[in-house]
């Protein structure tokens, strides 16, 4: 039958009657905080990821873990594919401000030692500090991602870690860095990343310990 036809009885269905169509659910006042629900689902959605992995985490786990309707996260995000994009695009954002901070407080003149150790400080920040659930859900999750969204982290990625190199660069020309550039990088991040995997805080050293760790095996003397 035609949509636009009276129905069988002759008389319109009141709004009442009329059925509600399938899909989302309306939105409740509390829901239309797009930028606040937003973020506390992505919050959510980056803790349950790591604790759960993301293919036995629901989107029902998620709207319950902020008090929200098992079918609201669709208001904010198509899929659970594109929260899942969604959590480690927010993180790169996050991480790459927390490490441009970083250098401007040491300032781009202090000597190349001092950056790579700001640089090493605030690579352990994003990973073991509070909240910052991302990068375990990055670098296990990464393959559920789409291609496309695989293509705009890793330009995310290039851009966070394009700060190192220069700083390399300059540790590398002055005898401090035994190893080329390219691969003393890729290396140090591997090691970094790695600490998600065994860092305890109440077991282990603080994050300014592992920094001083850090800087002796990677550096060679040197006042650079």
């Amino acid at each position: 039958m035609d949509a636009r036809s009276p129905s069988l009885s002759g008389v319109k269905a009141t709004p009442a009657e009329t059925k509600r169509p399938r899909g989302r659910p309306r939105k409740t006042d509390l829901e239309r905080d797009d930028g606040n629900r937003r973020q506390a689902l992505i919050t959510a959605a980056a803790s349950l990821f790591r604790r759960q992995g993301f293919a036995a985490t629901s989107t029902r786990d998620i709207a319950q873990a902020v008090g929200m309707h098992s079918g609201s996260p669709f208001y904010h995000f198509k899929s659970k594919q594109a929260l899942l994009y969604a959590v480690m695009e927010s993180g790169m954002h996050s991480a790459i401000a927390r490490q441009g901070q970083a250098l401007l407080e040491v300032g781009a003149a202090s000597p190349a030692r001092l950056r790579l150790r700001a640089l090493v400080r605030s690579h352990f920040e994003t990973l073991l500090g509070p909240g910052n659930d991302f990068v375990p859900v990055m670098l296990y999750e990464h393959r559920s991602l789409a291609a496309k969204q695989r293509v705009a982290l890793s330009k995310l990625q290039a851009q966070y870690e394009a700060a190192w190199s220069p700083v390399l660069e300059a540790l590398h020309a002055a005898g401090a860095l035994g190893a080329p550039v390219k691969l003393s990088r890729l290396l140090m991040l591997g090691a970094l990343n790695w600490s998600v995997q065994w860092f305890d805080p109440r077991k282990s050293a603080s994050i300014e310990d592992l920094t001083d760790a850090c800087m002796g095996l990677f550096l060679k003397e040197s006042l650079t």
